[in-house]
């Protein structure tokens, strides 16, 4: 029998190792699949249109907000993110666990229209930590830094709003602990008697 899928909802202050984590769990579990947020902000180096994000500009955002494409959408950095609602439900629908990598604001807009969704906060084991792996990532300005810092606090406030928290101090640590919590929702009383319930019925 045909069980809905989870939906995952991944969220940490810039830096704190969020993008590599999901990347290294995205290897390791062909059965999980990211949904693909657009932007306004332009492409880092490296990224690629339609696999990162889908880039777009304010005018073409905008118009997809009005119409209601968006399951969730935010302003951080100064740019805009969007999920499309419209993917989400349908791979929802066809059994598939889906993961989202947005932010706190997002995160709550999701849990309104599924509160199912299971939410995972990623820390850095400092803020001294987290500076540094900013600084290392040669990517921003330092006023851009310190913006980012700012802006971790408050994030890191909204922490005890999501399901489960994991500290990214060891990245193999912290993956497993990530893989540990897909694995176990998957395992979930209700998900596997939908999923398994003519060979439980032969069982009994």
């Amino acid at each position: 029998m045909k069980t809905s899928g989870n939906l995952f909802i991944i969220t940490a202050p810039s830096g704190a190792g969020k993008t590599s984590l999901v990347s290294a769990l995205l290897e390791s579990d062909p059965h999980l699949k990211l949904s693909i947020s657009y932007t306004t902000r332009p492409p880092r180096p490296g990224e690629i249109d339609g696999v990162d994000y889908h880039f777009v500009d304010e005018a073409r955002f905008l118009q997809m907000q009005e119409a209601g494409d968006f399951l969730e959408s935010a302003q951080v950095h100064g740019a805009r993110y969007g999920t499309s609602q419209r993917w989400v439900e349908d791979h929802i629908k066809e059994g598939e666990d889906i993961l989202l990598e947005i932010d706190w604001q997002g995160a709550t807009q999701v849990r309104g229209i599924f509160p199912q969704a299971i939410g995972i906060f990623i820390l850095p084991p400092s803020l001294e930590e987290l500076e540094r792996r900013l600084r290392k990532r040669g990517q921003d300005a330092p006023e851009i830094i310190a913006r980012r810092l700012a802006n971790a606090r408050e994030e890191i406030g909204h922490v005890g709003e999501f399901d489960y928290v994991i500290i990214n101090d060891q990245f193999d640590e912290a993956l497993k602990d990530l893989q540990s919590i897909i694995r176990a929702r998957r395992l979930r009383a209700d998900k596997q008697l939908r999923r398994y319930a003519e060979m439980i019925t032969q069982l009994k």
